[in-house]
């Protein structure tokens, strides 16, 4: 039997809300807070991080490019994007948060 119609409105939108983020998301590693930009050790561990982070997507997009992996080739083909450190805005189904919301 199927749910009523109140129901399955308020589960389809409270399970459809997590994943639309907010217009101003700040994504790991994007930029670094303005309060540790002043000390050094802290800039220079996070330029790093910044940099490993820019490795990752790179990684990412090696792989996509890449039609000798298995499932890079044929009909509907999707790019993985869901790990990609960075997204532009709007819903884009990639981009790591900097952080959760429950």
């Amino acid at each position: 039997m199927l749910p009523i119609t109140t129901s399955s409105s308020i589960v389809y939108s409270s399970s459809r809300y997590p994943i639309h983020p907010s217009p101003d998301e700040e994504y790991i590693g994007e930029q670094i807070q303005p309060c540790w930009a002043e000390d050094k050790v802290i800039k220079s561990a996070f330029e790093r991080f910044n940099g490993q982070i820019k490795m990752i997507e790179g990684i990412i997009n090696a792989r996509n490019a890449d039609t000798e992996l298995m499932n890079r080739t044929g009909a509907g083909l999707v790019p993985y994007e869901h790990l990609k450190p960075f997204s532009e805005a709007g819903v884009t189904g990639k981009g790591v948060p900097n952080s959760i919301s429950i």
